[in-house]
């Protein structure tokens, strides 16, 4: 067991860590969130033309979704190796990924070009995403959890989840730009492109930023005496290992991150097709609501992880999610009204509840899993659980929406994944005083569970 008296870094160091989270971050979920946007907003016309309008949206978010059921795929792999080679090593790869795959479809061929071959080239790349960013956001924020201690682990850990609305705010953001400058014409012809291509610009800055890092002092240790461990052909593989000790972990991880999920991409990439055709908003409009809600957002994800270090992770994830499933009436009352004030109220609130839930997250799901195990554990918890919450939550939407013509059984389904994370939250252990170097049972007692995980948090 390492001795959890391993220094944290020197000061300087621990924002320059923090910044290669966030930066990787930031443009992985720039290339996810754009591909959302764009699928809201063009990929129906582009490669579905023969579709009803309604229909080929649901369409593109069919693609759209297959990127999630890559990312548990990713989770495995990068999770795996990451536990055995390192995070800096799997987080550079996965930002190569990323990047050049949403590069690729800036240059793909649309349905009038080559026909059928266009949507599957599409969701080829869409795949190649997902699994990117199934690797991507374990290793992100235990790069950060691990090189920190305890006491203001919420707040650092937080930064690596404000690339999340840093990635919206820069995808909305060009998309924004770029639908105000041009015409409709222009934009369905070549401009979508545009925000695609600057993402191989984006890559190489966070690629000359994240090489700069080293891995933490607390996976160091856990690396030595792992390898201890195979060389006398005693070490289990991180994701049986997961599933023998940290099982329950796994499950409250997924069920914490159903209404977090769910609400996320109801709030951002549904609300563009619903404003735009239910509420008579512009797309415009619409993506500004957003842009605004996503500075908000970015802005009160820090302040939310810092009440997680003096309250506990528990309390605040449970104000959130009891918080989204309130709002969700609401939400759509606002938007109805078809005001640009209430839109920004309505998608504004919603993200602020929804980082009550997002920025504890980080920490929480690191403080579950022990060091050799940690990158697997945190990354299945999180991206398995994706593949039932944010893959299909716009689509499950857009289907309510067509078949009711009616917001109300979509804030029902919200409602019913808040109840769900509620529960999961509130069977959970808070872990906000736990030492990352400690929580390192070898073949006993798992350490997020039982008395002995119990007295290492007290």
């Amino acid at each position: 067991m390492a001795s959890g008296n391993t220094a944290p870094p020197p000061p300087a160091s621990l924002p320059r860590i923090v910044a290669a989270s966030l930066i990787g971050t930031t443009i992985e979920w720039y290339d996810f969130f754009l591909y959302g946007s764009a699928a809201a907003l063009v990929f129906n016309k582009l490669f579905f033309p023969d579709s009803d309008p309604l229909v080929g949206t649901l369409l593109s978010f069919l693609t759209y979704a297959v990127g999630f059921a890559a990312r548990p795929l990713g989770a495995l792999v990068f999770g795996h190796y990451g536990d055995r080679l390192g995070r800096k090593k799997l987080l550079v790869l996965s930002l190569v990924l990323m990047g050049g795959a949403t590069f690729a479809i800036g240059l793909l061929p649309t349905h009038a070009t080559v026909g059928s071959a266009a949507p599957l080239l599409l969701t080829a790349l869409r795949l190649v995403q997902g699994f990117a960013l199934g690797g991507e956001w374990g290793g992100a924020v235990l790069l950060v959890s691990e090189h920190g201690d305890a006491r203001r682990r919420g707040f650092w850990a937080s930064w690596p989840q404000t690339g999340a609305p840093a990635g919206q705010l820069l995808a909305t953001g060009v998309l924004s730009l770029l639908t105000a400058v041009l015409s409709d014409d222009a934009f369905g012809t070549w401009g979508w492109r545009i925000p695609f291509l600057l993402s191989g610009v984006l890559v190489l800055v966070g690629l000359w930023i994240r090489l700069s890092v080293d891995e933490s002092p607390v996976f160091k240790e856990a690396l030595e005496r792992s390898q201890a461990r195979r060389a006398q052909a005693d070490e289990q593989p991180p994701l049986v290992s997961v599933l023998r000790h940290h099982w329950r972990d796994v499950l409250v991880a997924m069920g914490a991150r159903m209404a977090e999920n769910i609400s996320y991409y109801v709030i951002t990439a549904f609300i563009l097709v619903y404003a735009t055709t239910s509420a008579g908003v512009s797309k415009q409009t619409a993506l500004n609501a957003v842009l605004i809600g996503s500075a908000v957002h970015f802005a009160v994800i820090p302040a939310w992880g810092a009440l997680s270090d003096r309250v506990g992770r528990r309390p605040v994830y449970l104000l959130g999610a009891a918080g989204v499933g309130l709002w969700m009436f609401p939400f759509f009352a606002l938007v109805d009204t078809g005001s640009f004030g209430y839109l920004i109220l309505a998608v504004t609130v919603g993200l602020v509840l929804h980082g009550a839930m997002y920025a504890p997250q980080a920490a929480f799901f690191a403080e579950m899993f022990a060091t050799r195990m940690r990158y697997s554990g945190a990354s299945i918890g999180a991206q398995f659980a994706s593949v039932a919450a944010g893959a299909p939550a716009p689509l499950i939407a857009t289907a309510l929406l067509s078949d009711y013509d009616s917001s109300t059984p979509i804030a029902l389904y919200v409602i019913a994944a808040a109840v769900l994370t509620l529960v999961a939250v509130a069977f959970a252990r808070e872990t906000r005083h736990r030492d990352l170097g400690r929580i390192a049972d070898e073949d006993g007692e798992p350490s997020g569970t039982g008395p002995a995980a119990e007295a290492r948090t007290r």
